[in-house]
């Protein structure tokens, strides 16, 4: 969200669109129409014009408008399946559609939200905390280049939210200020425990942040 507001402001001219996607759907699930961008930032557009999408439960129940759930997509797109990978094509083609581990909503005029990553929602204390959420908020300070947040095991709560953050050059901050920054932006019970100052972010040959690395070296 704020990468998309940066490039608005750098190029006011420039007509800025949105794919959704990934490898196993030759990186084409929805599409975010370049008209549409200013009345829906957030969000990443309506299914592509081949492709049928759904939000599920669990179960793979279908849920309403609202509420979020796994993204689920088919079309002549989706992949066939993992070369001689038969358990793992089974699980995430099921039912004939592609399982994506992306967490979304869908608004009532059908524009899709990406939440979060399955496996990267925390629970704690029987909430269900977003990461992604934290962190386009620690994006959006002025002192912060980079933020992750990741769930740590917690005694008491199942886990904790911890960021781990990189500030820009010759910035500094105390843990207190982060914690406070995000509380004031966040509802209470969202805010980072536990804050980290790092130089860099491991990350894929991608550039995506690898939270799995961050979690195993934490835990």
């Amino acid at each position: 969200l704020e990468t998309k507001k940066r490039l608005l402001k750098l190029f006011p001219n420039a007509k800025l669109g949105e794919t959704y996607g990934m490898t196993e759907s030759a990186a084409t699930i929805t599409t975010l129409d370049p008209d549409q961008v200013l009345r829906k930032m957030a969000s990443v557009g309506k299914a592509f014009v081949t492709t049928q999408v759904r939000l599920v439960d669990d179960e793979d129940r279908d849920i309403p408008p609202g509420r979020v759930g796994e993204v689920i997509s088919r079309g002549p797109n989706v992949m066939v399946g993992y070369y001689k990978d038969p358990e793992a094509t089974a699980e995430t083609l099921r039912g004939g559609w592609l399982h994506t581990g992306d967490l979304g909503r869908v608004d009532e005029e059908g524009f899709l939200y990406i939440v979060d990553r399955k496996k990267d929602m925390i629970i704690t204390g029987g909430e269900n905390i977003f990461p992604r959420e934290i962190e386009e908020v620690l994006y959006a300070h002025p002192k912060i280049l980079e933020a992750a947040v990741i769930g740590l095991p917690d005694p008491q709560w199942g886990e904790r939210v911890h960021a781990v953050v990189v500030l820009k050059e010759g910035q500094q901050m105390t843990e207190e200020e982060v914690i406070d920054y995000c509380k004031a932006n966040l509802a209470s019970f969202k805010k980072p425990k536990s804050v980290e100052f790092v130089d860099l972010l491991p990350r894929s040959a991608a550039g995506k942040v690898l939270k799995r690395v961050l979690r195993d070296e934490r835990t």
